[in-house]
């Protein structure tokens, strides 16, 4: 099969020349090790996994030893092995050179946590997420159409395009399932789920009781794209706040859910505080959600395609843009805007519409909030059409396909 080029790979080679050490983490089986394997800015590095035994118990057995190289490192799931992070630590400081190390690993909350620990200042991680619509179309050399638009504001010389089918939310954008090496997605699915409960989970620790745990997963797949209120999730879940809290913290520093924060400079009142929160892929949410079919007139079509669009959105931000960042804003009762993505001092409101018609009515919340926010240089209403219209002067509708491209 055909190797798909990812997306972060410039911001991993830059930050190479900076920093000793660079981690790579993300949700379990987003492709990870085929990326340093096989994306050729790293053919020049010596390729280590421990999930093979032998350099298992070779790192277990004298880990300064097994670090101690002339040549630069890649080590895979490198929190098998915590005693490889002090070792590290002492490698650097005995000579400290750019690009030493390149550290991956699933269970990031683990990886993460020895990292704080032991390479302060001596590394810098990023995140692997589902493959993005640019990375399956092969478009990463391209400028991202939302980069170029928050600059220039204009549609000009675009040409219609397809909308982007039901069916590419329920596959998401896992490798396996999106680049169509199962014929039955499911089949894999119950396999990453077992995976991830019995070794991301039950394997570390972490949690005492898998069963509630994953209840609590499913009902958040249910919910994905609301606002994350913890006494509902845990009158539903029949768990004590503290327990869902512990929970939700556990999926999200193993990136099978994320926050969102709401927007809250602009001055109207009333504001929504409370962040809102998605699961990582689409695909998997769908799974949990044991939605096999996305039809236009399922109740989650509108949750599950906001989603993928989100999840496409924060892959393209931390890939290409790692300087903006994005958010939504809510007045209760009366407005909400999906996304704001906001860099320097201004920002750009999208609101997204799963189908591919729209009324004045969608448009209320974005003209609000235009309106209310200075620095705000237009919106954006993201329908899941075919063609780019300039509806005004600060108001545009732009196909999904565009905005994700």
């Amino acid at each position: 099969m055909t190797y798909l080029p990812r997306e972060i790979t410039k911001q991993i080679v830059n930050a190479l020349e900076d920093m000793p050490v660079v981690a790579l983490t993300g949700m379990r089986q987003t492709g990870k090790s085929t990326f340093l394997q096989e994306q050729p800015e790293f053919k020049g590095r010596k390729y280590i996994t421990l999930d093979d035994f032998a350099q298992f118990a070779a790192a277990k057995e004298n880990p300064d030893k097994f670090v101690d190289s002339d040549e630069p490192l890649i080590i895979d799931e490198a929190q098998r092995c915590p005693e490889l992070f002090i070792a590290i630590k002492r490698a650097v400081d005995r000579n400290r050179r750019p690009g030493q190390y390149i550290l991956s690993g699933s269970a990031n909350f683990l990886l993460m946590k020895n990292i704080s620990e032991s390479l302060a200042g001596r590394a810098i991680y990023f995140n692997m997420h589902p493959f993005n619509r640019r990375e399956t179309e092969s478009r990463t050399s391209e400028v991202p159409f939302l980069r170029q638009f928050f600059e220039e504001q204009t549609i000009s010389g675009l040409q219609d395009v397809a909308p982007i089918p039901l069916d590419d939310i329920v596959k998401g954008g896992m490798p396996s399932v999106c680049l169509g090496n199962f014929k039955d997605p499911v089949n894999w699915y119950k396999g990453y789920e077992h995976t991830y409960l019995d070794r991301d989970i039950r394997d570390l620790g972490r949690i005492g009781d898998i069963i509630p745990f994953r209840g609590l997963l499913h009902l958040a797949a249910h919910r994905t794209g609301g606002l994350l209120n913890l006494s509902d999730l845990g009158r539903d879940a029949r768990l004590k706040s503290a327990v869902v809290t512990s929970y939700l913290s556990v999926m999200e520093v193993s990136c099978i859910f994320y926050r969102l924060a709401p927007y809250l400079k602009n001055p109207a009142s009333r504001l929504i505080k409370s962040p809102k929160f998605y699961l990582g892929d689409s695909g998997l949410a769908c799974y949990l959600a044991e939605v096999e079919e996305l039809t236009t007139e399922h109740p989650l079509k509108g949750a599950m395609l906001e989603t993928y669009v989100a999840q496409n959105l924060v892959s393209i931000l931390d890939s290409t843009w790692p300087r903006a960042s994005m958010y939504f804003w809510n007045i209760q009762g009366r407005h909400e805007v999906d996304f704001i993505i906001e860099a320097g001092n201004r920002c750009l409101a999208i609101e997204v519409k799963a189908s591919a018609r729209w009324s004045k009515d969608d448009l209320v919340s974005l003209k609000a909030f235009v309106a209310n926010t200075p620095n705000c240089m237009g919106g954006i209403l993201a329908y899941n059409g075919t063609t780019p219209v300039c509806l005004s002067e600060k108001l545009w509708a732009i196909p999904l396909s565009i905005l994700l491209s």
